[in-house]
């Protein structure tokens, strides 16, 4: 998948977009465990990064883009342009999964 580049801009300078194929949506939502929000609340009270918490989000980030290219792929697009990442905490009240999601247009350029 390595062929399918990814822009975080929708206008390319000296690339030419030759066809607009759709919109690619992606989505990754996880479970954080009980034993990283605890050591992570730690955290919130003394200061520091979590070392763990960025992890999973490095791994959600990994993911979200793989599906992403592939999506693209299937609308036989060779680019995604306006690509944009975002995460959020979702769920009950301690907001206990994690969510990545991607957005962007498939195109094919030359």
């Amino acid at each position: 998948m390595d062929d399918i580049q990814i822009f975080t801009t929708p206008i390319l300078d000296g690339i030419k977009i030759k066809e607009y194929k759709g919109i690619v949506i992606v989505r990754n939502v996880r479970a954080v465990n009980i034993i990283r929000d605890f050591f992570t609340s730690f955290r919130d009270i003394f200061g520091g990064r979590s070392g763990s918490y960025q992890e999973v989000m490095k791994s959600m980030q990994d993911d979200v883009i793989s599906e992403a290219k592939e999506e693209a792929r299937k609308l036989d697009a060779n680019a995604i342009v306006g690509f944009s990442l975002d995460y959020d905490n979702i769920g009950a009240k301690n907001k206990s999964l994690l969510m990545a999601s991607a957005k962007g247009t498939a195109v094919v350029v030359e």
